[in-house]
């Protein structure tokens, strides 16, 4: 008897969600086309601003009907946004409402954040999470003999505490140490969608922020020595 009140109530929550999806009219066909479209556009951009994170595709598709290209969607949406001090961006797999770089002096004067509440991270932080970011996974070991100089274990904590890298694969060489990788948060910290956004390393090295050669030789960028010593310090192996 237990047993069967339990499938029933189970059954019951199923049908209640079956006519939930039923409920939830995403194709309005009984809609003119212009006004269908423009409820799909408002959908998205709502989903969008309510979400603490980026938005997937998957997860717009939900809201809109089979027909409705989520691109030009989102299309419409930015178009309408210019000249407004946020636009929809495509970051970490979604979409996400960012307010632009013009209004960061403003935000932070006004806050004390930036964008999101980026995070400050210090000149030899962002040069190592840029080379776990293009060389990943990567060992601490590998990433000093880039640098010429031992990568503390303060350094990385730092930038594992911000969320920005995690743990990889164990390495394949002796003692199979701990490798590093970026995570979601560091495509949301620098505004990409995907590694693939990255720029490529010949253009780092001719805007002077990256050279795998001068990091192999461990010649660090002028002016980097001091601030390189105070956070990146020495520690043993892992």
């Amino acid at each position: 008897m237990a047993e069967a009140a339990r499938k029933r109530r189970g059954q019951g929550r199923s049908d209640d969600h079956r006519s939930g999806d039923r409920l939830f009219d995403r194709e309005l066909d009984h809609l003119p086309a212009e006004v269908r479209w423009r409820e799909w556009m408002a959908r998205v951009e709502a989903t969008i601003f309510a979400a603490s994170e980026p938005v997937t595709r998957d997860t717009l598709a939900r809201i809109v009907g089979k027909s409705c290209n989520i691109d030009l969607i989102i299309d419409d949406i930015r178009e309408e946004l210019r000249g407004r001090p946020y636009d929809l961006v495509a970051v970490a797999g979604g979409w996400k409402h960012l307010t632009r770089s013009a209004y960061g002096d403003a935000i932070h004067a006004a806050l004390g954040t930036g964008e999101q509440g980026q995070k400050n991270l210090s000149q030899s932080e962002v040069l190592v999470l840029l080379t776990i970011a293009y060389f990943q996974p990567i060992t601490r070991a590998e990433l000093s003999a880039f640098f010429g100089k031992e990568i503390s274990r303060d350094l990385i904590g730092n930038l594992r505490g911000f969320g920005l890298i995690a743990s990889g694969p164990r390495s394949p060489t002796a003692g199979a140490p701990y490798t590093y990788v970026t995570t979601k948060a560091f495509l949301l910290q620098f505004g990409f969608d995907t590694l693939r956004d990255l720029p490529d390393i010949e253009a780092l090295e001719d805007a002077g922020l990256l050279s795998k050669e001068k990091l192999l030789a461990g010649d660090i960028m002028p002016g980097f020595s001091s601030d390189w010593e105070e956070d990146a310090g020495v520690a043993g192996d892992e």
